[in-house]
């Protein structure tokens, strides 16, 4: 079964870091993209950041740009959202996301809570 499994949220003072994990099982990693998507209360799902199955090519999001990063370790099938200067407005629940390739659908991990508060 394809699975994708998140951990590393939780609760952090605004200005604080958290780095957020995926493994990632299934399927042959390294060969596609992948994405941490999050999800605010009231607001639509939106992309956050993606990578190339390589890792050498990252997308953020304006809001992230500079304060996200978004790296994998495919020895270890794990992709890893390292969030620092955290703000308020970050807090949401974070998945992780393999995109629908083909006949395949979308993948989601199962999410992990992100709050920033003081």
């Amino acid at each position: 079964q394809v699975q994708l499994v998140e951990s590393g949220g939780g609760l952090v003072q605004p200005g604080g870091s958290l780095r957020l994990s995926c493994v990632v099982s299934g399927f042959t990693f390294s060969r596609y993209v992948m994405n941490w998507y999050r999800e605010a209360p009231g607001k639509e799902r939106e992309l956050v950041a993606a990578i190339t199955g390589t890792g050498i090519t990252t997308n953020y999001a304006d809001s992230v740009k500079g304060r996200f990063t978004i790296f994998r370790d495919n020895a270890k099938n794990t992709v890893y959202l390292q969030m620092n200067s955290l703000k308020p407005e970050d807090t949401a629940v974070y998945y992780c996301n393999r995109p629908s390739v083909g006949i395949f659908s979308d993948i989601w991990g199962q999410g992990t809570q992100v709050t920033v508060s003081s």
